[in-house]
């Protein structure tokens, strides 16, 4: 059990990491966007590059942050039950989800992908944009990396599952609370 505890807890603290670190480009993706908003439609600048730089961005929080969300519970459940629900419902439903669903749907995403960024790595792909950046193939890759750190995030999930289905509950790291004003 306690390789089991080590195994969550290492696997929970990268993505949180990850998640903590990577959110830092939310902040520099706002100010670009806010530049080049000021350079269009005051000085009717704009460059290609400087556009795809907040896309690709976007892009690469939305993907890496993915597994962090998945840590933290943050994604939206349809099950209208598991709210509700008894703690041995919600482990079953997160063992059978994971096994199920998650990690199948993203060794799919994984294997389609991987070829693709092969290719685009191959041909050190840039931009198909006049003036557009240049590496589309880092860009790509996160697709392979978003599979990875939410297939781990889905095998911590499984795994804490089956601990607290075996009455020991492994903890998640804290997420960070938004303070809100008092009124």
């Amino acid at each position: 059990m306690s390789v089991i505890i080590v195994l969550v807890r290492s696997i929970d603290s990268l993505n949180d990491w990850v998640g903590r670190t990577i959110s830092w480009l939310t902040v520099i993706m706002v100010a670009i966007v806010f530049f080049v908003v000021v350079l269009r439609y005051l000085f009717s600048v704009g460059w290609i590059a400087m556009q795809e730089t907040y896309v690709w961005m976007h892009g690469t929080i939305f993907m890496l942050a993915a597994a962090y969300t998945f840590l933290h519970d943050g994604h939206v459940r349809i099950d209208i039950f598991y709210r509700d629900a008894r703690q041995t419902y919600k482990s079953l439903v997160n063992i059978l989800g994971c096994l199920f669903f998650v990690l199948p749907v993203l060794w799919i995403v994984g294997s389609k992908g991987l070829p693709f960024v092969e290719r685009s790595w191959g041909r050190l792909e840039s931009s198909a944009e006049a003036g557009g950046l240049p590496g589309l193939y880092f860009f790509k890759t996160i697709i392979l990396v978003f599979c990875f750190l939410f297939s781990l995030q889905a095998i911590s999930l499984t795994l804490r599952s089956i601990a607290e289905l075996l009455g020991r509950e492994i903890p998640r790291p804290a997420a960070e609370k938004i303070q809100k004003p008092d009124s």
